[in-house]
């Protein structure tokens, strides 16, 4: 993949994810994630596992709301074991959540980052190296 069909496919998921926003909570680990997010144009219902009382506390923060979740956490060690908690978490309260889109993150940011909090600074890259000044 090159890098003009990974700012594309980037976009997409940015795009997917302002989509169920609507619908889900997104769970991040904290506020510069959510700063990022919504620097690319992703706004909607955030929760910060790590500020807002961990895991528990958000799957319970989801299940109250009636809302789905979307987990967006690091693709690092410590971000794919607090991926594994919400998930165990959120299904012990039955609350349905999508993690593939964190998946499909991860693959397309990992060239050049490792955390929801470049997710801005990799596609501002992407852009500039592809000579595109705005979708």
């Amino acid at each position: 993949m090159d890098d003009g069909e990974r700012l594309e496919a980037l976009l997409d998921l940015m795009d997917r994810v302002s989509e169920l926003s609507g619908t889900h909570t997104i769970l991040v680990e904290g506020s510069k994630d959510v700063s990022a997010l919504r620097a690319v144009g992703v706004e909607g219902d955030f929760f910060c596992v790590q500020s807002g009382g961990g895991p528990v506390r958000a799957a319970e923060h989801v299940w109250s709301s009636g809302r789905q979740a979307v987990i967006m956490t690091d693709w690092d060690r410590r971000g794919g074991n607090l991926a594994a908690t919400l998930r165990e978490n959120l299904s012990a309260l039955g609350v349905r959540y999508d993690d593939g889109l964190r998946s499909e993150m991860a693959r397309l940011c990992r060239p050049y980052a490792k955390d929801v909090e470049s997710v801005d600074s990799v596609i501002a890259l992407l852009r500039r190296k592809n000579n595109i000044v705005v979708r």
